[in-house]
């Protein structure tokens, strides 16, 4: 990463907007954004496609998300259609890598905030952290051109409980609008510029339910960029978002439905390239059930 503005470690958290909002513009330590960095570029973020090959092969087109992703804790492949409760949970979570030790930390103080914000229905009883997407905003390379693809359309997170969001790089407007019949133009709820270092919370029915969300844009003020081994895509923008997913509801690759491992083993083998774990886990698919084991 360069371009990195300093972050005083003078700079005190503005705390609430609003009930159900909190914001802290230095809450990342100098000492945990260079360890972030460092572990950042360890990583190999992979483009992933919409819809399933079945899928695109019936509707005759495919189309690719705007940005290389990353998921630690289990991974929401984009052609699974995400966590969607109550219908949509199973063969949706896929186990994924551990949080790294520097966002494990990081996390331990998020959740001791949360649950100092939230109680009853908006925090479900066994809330914790456990998946993190990490989203690159930046500049996609099509056709010879560069389009910035810095921003994230109007949506809700249907995890339970509540969100956190970890900023680094350049700052992004993030608004929450309103949630309007279709072809009816939505107003902003409420918004906040989300700086390098900073953390967002967010909770409860005003802003998981009743609104929705989105990434406006993503400024270039600082110049910062940072270098991921992802081919035809700049990044100036890591977003790091926190939120719950049910235990029982994550399952590890050799436990998914055989037509939904085939629909991810291409992007769980090219992660495999590169991590350890996905290697293993594509391994534990070949390894002969206990059963059968034991009666050879």
């Amino acid at each position: 990463m360069s371009a990195r503005p300093g972050i005083g470690a003078a700079r005190r958290p503005r705390g609430r907007l609003a009930a159900g909002l909190h914001y802290d513009e230095g809450f990342v330590t100098p000492a945990e954004h260079g360890e972030l960095a460092a572990w950042l570029a360890t990583l190999h973020p992979i483009w992933e496609d919409r819809f399933t090959e079945r899928q695109a092969s019936a509707m005759g087109a495919q189309r690719r998300l705007l940005r290389p992703v990353y998921w630690l804790g289990n991974w929401q492949f984009a052609c699974l259609d995400y966590y969607r409760p109550p219908n949509g949970v199973r063969d949706r979570c896929v186990r994924a890598e551990a949080f790294p030790a520097v966002l494990a930390r990081m996390v331990a103080r998020i959740e001791e905030r949360t649950r100092a914000m939230f109680c009853g229905p908006d925090l479900p009883a066994r809330w914790h952290l456990n998946t993190c997407l990490i989203n690159l905003y930046g500049s996609a390379l099509e056709n010879g051109k560069t389009v910035d693809t810095a921003r994230v359309g109007e949506h809700r997170d249907f995890e339970p409980g509540p969100v956190a969001s970890i900023s680094l790089g350049e700052r992004a407007l993030f608004q929450f609008v309103t949630r309007v019949r279709r072809g009816e133009a939505s107003s902003v709820a409420a918004q906040q510029w989300l700086d390098d270092g900073s953390l967002l919370i967010f909770g409860g029915d005003t802003w998981k339910d009743r609104t929705l969300h989105r990434v406006q844009r993503v400024d270039r003020r600082l110049g910062t960029r940072f270098t991921f081994p992802v081919e035809g895509f700049e990044t100036r923008r890591v977003n790091f978002t926190l939120r719950y997913v049910p235990d029982q509801h994550v399952a590890p690759f050799a436990k998914l439905s055989a037509q939904t491992r085939d629909d991810v083993r291409r992007y769980v083998a090219e992660l495999a390239r590169h991590s350890a774990f996905f290697r293993r886990e594509l391994e534990a698919e070949r390894a002969p059930a206990p059963d059968a084991a034991a009666h050879r």
